[in-house]
């Protein structure tokens, strides 16, 4: 899905905005059209009512904003050993296979269906994330012929290195994104 279509708007919105579109769009069908036809003109609006379900279980799932900050405050307090366990039950809990690399800038290689996934995470509490880390991590990524790279951040990417990231698609795991994966290695 296109990063800037309609649903995928959608999605990263409210669940509300798109249960509200569809009602407009079902209200102007019934209004507009004959009424033999009106209902199944309402019908275009199904895609929208699915959409809102959709972002809506996402949202239900997702922390809090107090949780989000509660959960970054713990993971800026933790040694590296327990912010990596932590990081290993998430991803376990979400299906992947865990492997603790610590070589050069990779820290962990997961594995799920069939794709490879090489994550630095070692940096997480670096005030400032420059680029040479990045580029570590995509010669890393290319050398082991992976399908993607993560990168893990407390905080925000340098004014260069959030480019370079963008540019070689490397997956910057920061802010609520990393709540979330946290979360999830929760009881």
């Amino acid at each position: 899905m296109a990063p800037n279509s309609l649903f995928a708007i959608l999605l990263r919105s409210r669940w509300w905005l798109s249960f509200a579109l569809a009602a407009g769009v079902t209200l102007v069908c019934m209004l507009a059209l004959p009424a033999h036809i009106a209902p199944f003109g309402a019908l275009a609006a199904t895609p929208l009512w699915v959409v809102g379900c959709i972002a809506a279980w996402r949202q239900l799932r997702a922390p809090s904003p107090a949780q989000v900050e509660r959960l970054l405050a713990e993971c800026a307090s933790q040694p590296w050993r327990g912010f990596a366990q932590q990081l290993e039950a998430a991803w376990r809990a979400e299906g992947y296979g865990v492997q603790a690399v610590n070589q050069g800038p990779v820290d962990f290689r997961l594995e799920r269906a069939g794709q490879t996934t090489l994550v630095s995470a070692r940096r997480w509490k670096a005030a400032v994330h420059g680029v040479e880390p990045l580029r570590e991590l995509e010669a890393a990524r290319v050398r082991a012929s992976a399908a993607k790279a993560v990168y893990i951040a407390l905080q925000p990417l340098g004014e260069n290195a959030a480019p370079y990231a963008r540019d070689q698609q490397l997956v910057v795991l920061a802010g609520a994104d990393l709540a979330a994966l946290l979360a999830k290695a929760r009881p």
